[in-house]
């Protein structure tokens, strides 16, 4: 915030104390422009304001307010910083979509690719994960692991694919894996 206040402030000195035919006053424009890219869409409506404000008093203190010059640049930040606080606020709202669809995957994952206990048996068992896709954190990779009077019986697998393409069989496979399969049956379980 200290950016976008310094710049009003600078712009303003400046264009008072420049001679009569030097307009900086455009450059306000700069401050919300860049208030959008790190604040929120309030914020950037507050310094939107502020410019018009210092735009205002340029104005006044020239004694131009109403010529063509000033009123053109007054027009032209009234436009322009309403556009900004309107891209800032679908740039939130995207966000926050993005925030949730992302919490949903986690979560989805989290039920396929439940956590696998340090020990079963005489076993010990870790396990990692990673998505193949930048930005992802759900695709198509398994593991599950369950005790049986034979023994422990692993699964782990990939499902054919890559991406968030490949997400929707895993739950199946590891519920076979768990339900249906005798411990010797898993080994050739290769083509879902």
């Amino acid at each position: 915030m200290v950016i976008p206040l310094a710049l009003i402030v600078a712009i303003t000195v400046a264009d008072i104390l420049s001679p009569q035919n030097i307009h900086l006053g455009p450059l306000l424009v700069v401050a919300p422009a860049l208030t959008a890219s790190f604040g929120g869409s309030r914020l950037t409506a507050a310094i939107g304001a502020l410019s018009i404000v210092a735009l205002v008093l340029l104005s006044a203190i020239r004694t131009s307010v109403f010529t063509s010059n000033h009123e053109s640049q007054l027009i032209a930040l009234v436009v322009i910083s309403p556009f900004t606080v309107i891209f800032c606020r679908l740039w939130e709202r995207h966000t926050a979509e993005l925030r949730q669809v992302r919490s949903v995957a986690e979560a989805a994952q989290q039920v396929v690719l439940q956590p696998l206990p340090e020990r079963m048996g005489t076993l010990r068992i870790a396990s990692a994960y990673a998505a193949a896709t930048d930005q992802a954190r759900i695709g198509g990779d398994l593991y599950a692991a369950v005790a049986t009077r034979r023994g422990t019986r692993l699964l782990i697998g990939d499902v054919r694919g890559k991406g968030l393409p490949a997400p929707p069989r895993p739950p199946q496979t590891t519920t076979t894996h768990h339900h249906h399969h005798p411990i010797g049956m898993c080994l050739r379980c290769s083509k879902l």
